[in-house]
């Protein structure tokens, strides 16, 4: 009995497989799984816990997020850490492989923001930050040199533009320019949707210290791309 199941899980698996010789079928074996991609989206940041990484995958399971998490270290793209003490726990990073896959998160976001059905929903911290180091424009930052600080809670980053570049990764926020001290996804309210600041401001969702007139200048440095035509459904075209 117990061969017997061994052997029908092996060819589940397989059958699950692209076994297909392109590089890239072979990555989609990796990464292709529900989940996969926004687990190491979760950790391009740093290491996190398991329960961070619950909280910020909100419509994960935490047995899918166990499986997630044993293939992708399987596979060489994520390792489990013992933070020092005082500390103590385990926590889970990505790979020097694995943080190599961020150009594929700008490539495909940017892709992605093209989607003509694109809508507003929660978006986690490293998200949001990759969303942003994804959409920068360097035209509309000529000229600009600033640094930013994000209080997103318990986490901070900074912003550094310079010469039409920015650079943006967790960090202390003490001599930045300008703060934002919001929830994410109030930053996002502001940089995508169109939210005016004055408004967040005066709803309390958000808090602006140093200069006001560079924070207002940031916001208008991600352009979301021109949406692609939207398809037509086989019910029309009939």
């Amino acid at each position: 009995m117990k061969s017997q199941k061994i052997t029908n899980v092996g060819r589940t698996e397989r059958k699950r497989r692209y076994d297909d010789g392109c590089a890239v079928a072979q990555v989609m074996d990796i990464i292709g799984e529900r989940w996969a991609l926004m687990v190491i989206r979760e950790l391009m940041f740093a290491p996190r816990r398991f329960g961070d990484l619950k909280a910020a995958l909100p419509g994960i399971s935490a047995n899918v997020l166990t499986q997630r998490l044993e293939g992708l270290e399987a596979a060489g793209v994520v390792e489990r850490r013992k933070l020092p003490p005082p500390a103590s726990v385990q926590v889970y990073a990505l790979t020097p492989w694995g943080l190599e896959s961020e150009p594929l998160f700008r490539v495909i976001g940017r892709w992605a923001a093209r989607s003509p059905y694109l809508t507003p929903g929660f978006m986690s911290v490293a998200s949001i930050i990759l969303s942003m180091r994804t959409m920068f424009s360097p035209e509309k930052a000529a000229g600009v040199k600033a640094m930013i600080g994000f209080e997103f809670g318990h986490e901070s980053f900074i912003a550094r533009i310079t010469k039409g570049v920015l650079l943006i990764e967790p960090g202390e926020t003490s001599g930045a320019d300008a703060i934002f001290i919001c929830d994410q996804n109030i930053l996002a309210q502001a940089l995508y949707v169109g939210v005016p600041l004055d408004q967040l401001e005066a709803q309390g969702a958000l808090e602006i210290t140093g200069n006001r007139t560079l924070a207002e200048q940031y916001i208008t440095l991600f352009p979301l791309p021109e949406p692609a035509p939207s398809g037509k459904s086989t019910r029309q075209d009939r």
